[in-house]
């Protein structure tokens, strides 16, 4: 079975190691532990593909910046012929302690604006959102700063270790199917 992993981020360098884009962090992992070949450059997104247990996923970090992540989504879950339950979102979540993961089968985009554009794009709320708690740890009205800039280096200690997890969620969606995977990840991430 063939999945479509969207990990969403900001392309640039000057994005490359911000708490926005922990959907490439993530996609990045699972590329090299699989030995994948390079990303290359397709429409609307950076791909490469991984195989694990017999399943296929598609890693796919779009290159139209987040606030246009649905473009990215619904071109590839075209050009890949799959329905969107076989597509996961990756992304940041300033609403969940650092580090904490949590794997939703639907909901509200929780004012995080590359999921509005997913949402307003495919015109459901109805797919698989792996979200990576960046904590909220910044002065009012401060957020976009906050979710640009680089983790702190105490965050950094231990992110391998917290992008690794994510990456065993990713996998885990595929393998266990989404009801088996949250009860998997949701539990072992309290």
């Amino acid at each position: 079975m063939k999945f479509l992993v969207l990990a969403l981020g900001n392309i640039g360098p000057e994005y490359t190691d911000t708490r926005h884009n922990i959907g490439f962090m993530v996609a990045d992992y699972l590329a090299n532990k699989f030995d994948a070949p390079r990303f290359e450059l397709g429409r609307h997104a950076f791909t490469t593909e991984i195989k694990s247990k017999g399943h296929t996923y598609v890693l796919v970090k779009p290159t139209t910046f987040m606030n246009l992540s649905g473009k990215a989504a619904a071109h590839w879950l075209s050009t890949l012929k799959l329905p969107v339950e076989q597509m996961l979102v990756v992304t940041d979540d300033l609403a969940l302690p650092y580090g904490k993961l949590r794997l939703k089968g639907q909901g509200s985009a929780g004012g995080h604006n590359g999921l509005k554009d997913i949402q307003a794009t495919l015109g459901t709320d109805v797919y698989a959102r792996l979200r990576f708690g960046v904590d909220a740890n910044f002065p009012k009205g401060r957020q976009v700063d906050y979710v640009l800039n680089p983790f702190s280096a105490d965050e950094r200690i231990d992110l391998p270790l917290h992008i690794e997890k994510a990456g065993e969620a990713v996998l885990a969606f595929g393998a266990l199917g989404l009801e088996r995977a949250m009860n998997s990840v949701n539990v072992s991430a309290k």
